[in-house]
C-alpha cells in the first residue's frame, strides 16, 4: 500500500542488516521514516524550500534500525536526524529552524516582529498540543481535545490576511502543526468519530489550505496507514485483519 507520493521516489527504508551510506563524506543527509509526523516536518520543510537535490534523504526502518545508525550517525537513535557539514542535528523543531537558517530558498519565517513573536508562541505550544490530545485518546475525546482544537482555531484568527496562522505566508507554524493535525483528524474521525473541524470554520479553511501546498501533500500518510499504524502500536494485539474499524 502507499504512504505518499514521495515514497514512491525513495528507496527502500533502511533496516538492522542495510550497509551504512559512505558517512561524513561531505553528503548532507536527512534520515527519517515516513511513518514519523516528526519526521515530516523536516522533509516539508525540505521540498518546500526545493532541497530536494541538495539533501539526501535517507528513509530508516524506525522499528528495525539499524546499529551503525545509533553507534556512529546520532546515539539519540531517533528520527529525523540531518548530517551536515560533518555534524548530526537532531529534533525537528531544531531542525525546521536550521534548514530555514542555513540554506537557500524561500523563507519560512516573516520580517514581520509581530508574526515572529507569534510563530515563536505558537511553535514552542505545539508539545503541549500535542500532549493533549495523544493523552485524550485515554479519556474524553470532547472535553480533554477539543480545547487544544479551539487554541488553533482562535489562533487562526490572529492575522486575517490568508489562510495560514501566519496570514498569507506558509510558515514554519504551519509545518510544525500540519502532520499532527493531519493525523489527529484521521484518527479521531475513523476511531472516535470526531470531527476536529466541526464549528472550526478557519481550522477547516487552514487544513483545506494546507493540503493544496505540494510539500506537505505529497508526504502526507494515507489515513488508511495511518490509522493501521496506530493500532498496530497501541493495540498490539489486535489483529488488524479482523477489526471492523479498518
Amino acid at each position: 500500500m502507499s504512504t505518499c507520493g514521495l515514497c514512491r521516489h525513495l528507496r527502500t527504508p533502511l533496516h538492522a542488516t542495510s550497509d551504512s551510506p559512505p558517512l561524513f563524506d561531505g553528503t548532507t543527509r536527512l534520515y527519517f521514516s515516513l511513518e514519523c509526523p516528526y519526521s515530516q516536518r523536516v522533509l516539508i520543510a525540505t521540498r518546500f524550500k526545493g532541497l530536494d537535490g541538495v539533501i539526501a534523504l535517507v528513509p530508516m526502518n524506525i522499528r528495525n534500525r539499524p546499529d551503525w545508525y545509533k553507534e556512529i550517525v546520532y546515539p539519540e537513535n531517533k528520527v529525523p536526524s540531518l548530517e551536515h557539514n560533518g555534524e548530526v542535528i537532531g529534533e525537528s523543531l531544531v531542525l525546521i529552524r536550521y534548514l530555514d537558517s542555513n540554506f537557500e530558498g524561500p523563507s519560512l519565517l516573516p520580517d514581520d516582529p509581530a508574526k515572529k513573536e507569534f510563530a515563536d508562541e505558537l511553535i514552542t505550544y505545539s508539545d503541549t498540543f500535542n500532549k493533549t490530545v495523544f493523552t485524550s485518546f485515554k479519556g474524553d475525546i470532547v472535553i480533554e481535545a477539543g480545547p487544544a482544537f479551539d487554541q488553533l482555531e482562535n489562533a487562526l484568527h490572529k492575522f486575517n490576511d490568508g489562510p495560514f496562522f501566519l496570514g498569507h505566508e506558509f510558515s514554519l507554524v504551519d509545518i510544525t502543526y500540519a502532520p499532527f493535525v493531519g493525523n489527529f483528524q484521521a484518527l479521531l474521525s475513523r476511531l472516535w468519530n470526531y470531527d476536529i473541524i466541526a464549528g472550526r470554520p478557519k481550522l477547516a479553511r487552514w487544513i483545506e489550505a494546507v493540503n493544496q501546498i505540494d510539500a506537505y501533500e505529497s508526504t502526507k500518510t494515507d489515513p488508511k496507514v495511518t490509522i493501521e499504524t496506530f493500532l498496530r502500536l497501541v493495540f498490539a494485539s489486535v489483529v488488524l485483519a479482523d477489526n471492523p474499524i479498518i
